[in-house]
């Protein structure tokens, strides 16, 4: 039996970045490599040079990313409203308060949109577990890999 895979929630601007993605790969991308190819098949060595090997492998590459962004932008369910009922959710923009008094601000995206560097962290990372469902003014409990973090909710937008 299959376990039944989880649907990729996105937001409406993550929605637009992955098209965006999907379409440079298409219609750049691919052409490039593309491009690659037909150098590299020209070249003295043909198709037995490392050129041609490495352009086959990002021809891959890209192929497969593609499939995956299609996939993926398929199945997805886009968030269609900001939420405002003040509970943490997938859209939401969240203001907490560590251990050490110092704010942190976090929005709470789907697992497709987290990038932490940016601080968009995905509902199924420790913290945005701990969040979701939240309110302003709770206090959440934290496993992460550097120990226990206290966090305070101090705003959800």
């Amino acid at each position: 039996m299959h376990e039944r895979e989880k649907t990729v929630l996105l937001t409406p601007e993550g929605r637009q970045k992955l098209l965006a993605e999907l379409e440079y790969l298409k219609t750049v991308r691919r052409q490039e490599v593309m491009e690659q190819l037909q150098a590299a098949r020209q070249s003295a060595d043909g198709w037995d040079s490392q050129e041609f090997l490495e352009a086959k492998n990002e021809q891959s590459f890209v192929e497969g990313r593609i499939k995956m962004l299609e996939k993926m932008l398929a199945e997805a369910q886009v968030l269609k409203e900001e939420r405002t009922d003040g509970v943490v959710g997938i859209g939401s923009e969240v203001v907490v308060r560590n251990e050490e008094g110092e704010e942190e601000r976090y929005t709470i995206v789907g697992s497709a949109e987290a990038d932490p560097r940016l601080h968009r962290i995905s509902s199924e990372s420790p913290v945005g577990k701990a969040l979701m469902g939240r309110r302003a003014g709770d206090q959440v409990e934290v496993q992460v890999p550097a120990g226990k973090r206290t966090l305070t909710i101090l705003e959800v937008r």
